[in-house]
């Protein structure tokens, strides 16, 4: 398992040093392989609310944490729900990466990986959660 999580952290870095958030579907080894209606809905869902997420982000009201999801950080029920929706999305796309690449057991590692991705993503200003736990403004 050591050298598939390896191989994950040399593919996650490249695509991070590229820029990209998800996984192309043919240039990497650890992709996602097969295009379930759950990963497109999941993908579409993501697609969809990622103005409000980024207004949100933005407000501070939602946070990128140290485990690969967005975190409420307020009291505003609206950022509760899109992050409940945009967690319940990530969710689906780590495991079936996880499950199509036959790293069932890395997927702590999978959303540590994308939670550094997210965090180098963020927009100035924007609350992250840093790995050891402390929140702070990009």
């Amino acid at each position: 398992m050591k050298r598939n999580e390896t191989y994950l952290y040399a593919a996650l870095i490249f695509f991070t040093l590229l820029g990209l958030t998800t996984f192309s579907m043919a240039e990497n080894k650890y992709s996602i392989k097969e295009m379930t209606p759950q990963v497109q809905s999941a993908l579409d869902g993501r697609k969809g609310r990622f103005s409000q997420l980024a207004a949100l982000k933005a407000s501070g009201d939602i946070g990128e944490n140290n485990q690969g999801y967005v975190e409420a950080l307020t009291g505003n029920g609206d950022a509760a729900a899109v992050a409940e929706a945009e967690n319940q999305d990530r969710k689906v796309v780590y495991e079936t990466i996880a499950k199509q690449n036959g790293l069932e057991g890395a997927l702590e590692t999978i959303e540590k990986v994308f939670a550094g991705v997210q965090r180098d993503k963020a927009q100035s200003g924007e609350k992250i959660q840093l790995e050891d736990g402390t929140w702070t403004n990009k």
